[in-house]
């Protein structure tokens, strides 16, 4: 098996050593294809109107500057055209994907872009909480991730679907299981703009969420990571709401 290794994280981000850990227990033919600069965000942005640079940092290893999507193009119409990846793998995300992340989420985007692409593709981060803010348990998504992904592989990933994996916020033998669960739901009353001064006086903001107590929806994403499960979420290319369509058609009909 080919493996396809990307993030949104950054070429050097430690997140995508364990990525490729993962990649490696699963096959020795691995390539990795990363931002040269954390895209954290991005979502699935390309770069139209920048020249994308690619630099060799060694064997089977490029840095692209530009976005994670743009690394994915890189990686399976240029540097393995003449072997296609049987499979992406975008991540460790340092910090979760889930809920509206997603829509955010670069790392959710290389995936999307290999789909797109035709190729099977997984996303996968590491949450993390406010006492392992700065060393996430990547242990954790090390331990579990071969396993996620060859089950993934087995059940069988549907051409326009990727999978979106999210790993608790624990040590690996604290996890609870795996729980195939839909994506959740915040509440956007957390989300706040931070206004700040420069040293003129002038303003500047920052995008912030509040921390406040937050019971997530039974059988999603976010109730996966607080319960100590490794989330599991297929997602869909094809975003039409298939009830909304027929409801207009009758409407316009």
């Amino acid at each position: 098996m080919r493996i396809l290794c990307t993030n949104d994280d950054g070429i050097h981000a430690p997140g995508l050593k364990t990525l490729e850990a993962i990649a490696r227990a699963l096959s020795d033919d691995v390539w990795v294809v990363a931002p040269e600069t954390d895209q954290s965000g991005v979502a699935h942005s390309l770069s139209l109107n920048d020249p994308l640079r690619l630099r060799e940092i060694s064997d089977r290893h490029f840095a692209v500057r530009g976005t994670p999507t743009d690394c994915v193009i890189m990686g399976v119409r240029h540097l393995m055209r003449d072997a296609k990846p049987d499979l992406v793998l975008s991540g460790v995300n340092r910090g979760q994907n889930v809920a509206e992340d997603v829509t955010y989420s670069g790392t959710v985007a290389g995936a999307i872009e290999g789909t797109i692409l035709g190729v099977p593709s997984i996303a996968l981060s590491q949450a993390y909480g406010p006492s392992t803010r700065d060393a996430p348990r990547w242990q954790c998504a090390e331990h579990h991730g071969p396993k996620v992904v060859r089950r993934i592989l087995e059940a069988g990933i549907d051409k326009g679907i990727l999978v979106n994996v999210n790993f608790p916020d624990c040590e690996p033998d604290e996890v609870e299981g795996t729980a195939l669960v839909n994506q959740g739901q915040r509440t956007q009353e957390l989300l706040r703009l931070d206004e700040r001064r420069d040293g003129r006086g002038n303003p500047y903001f920052w995008i912030a969420f509040e921390r406040r107590p937050f019971t997530p929806g039974n059988g999603t994403d976010l109730w996966a990571i607080a319960n100590r499960r490794i989330a599991v979420t297929p997602l869909r290319i094809d975003m039409t709401d298939e009830p909304t369509l027929t409801r207009y058609a009758q409407a316009f009909g």
